[in-house]
């Protein structure tokens, strides 16, 4: 019975890993897609970084967590937020640019 206790914590904590490797992807995933397929002129529009500048931080993001350093090192969590600052700050900006009627 005491032996259990330690393989059930590992159990849960493998599974919580995976959870958080597939939300990594998918954020950075969506988020290179995203930034591979739009014009360049936008960026600048914007004031941010270039396309280039954007798509070479979201590609060196998710080839690191994709070797294996994981969602839960330091390149994974930068990972996380590159992703999500592209998604949620630069990718509505796009937006706004093209169709004009506000965010979200």
């Amino acid at each position: 019975m005491a032996i259990a206790a330690p393989i059930f914590a590992f159990a849960v904590q493998d599974v919580i890993q995976l959870i958080l490797l597939v939300f990594a992807l998918v954020v950075q995933g969506v988020a290179l897609v995203h930034a591979i397929t739009q014009g360049g002129d936008g960026f600048a529009a914007l004031g941010t970084l270039p396309k280039g500048g954007w798509v070479a931080i979201l590609a060196v993001c998710l080839l690191l967590t994709l070797l294996g350093f994981g969602p839960i090192s330091l390149f994974g969590l930068i990972g996380i937020a590159a992703g999500l600052i592209y998604l949620l700050d630069v990718r509505p900006g796009l937006r706004d640019l093209h169709d004009g009627r506000g965010s979200w």
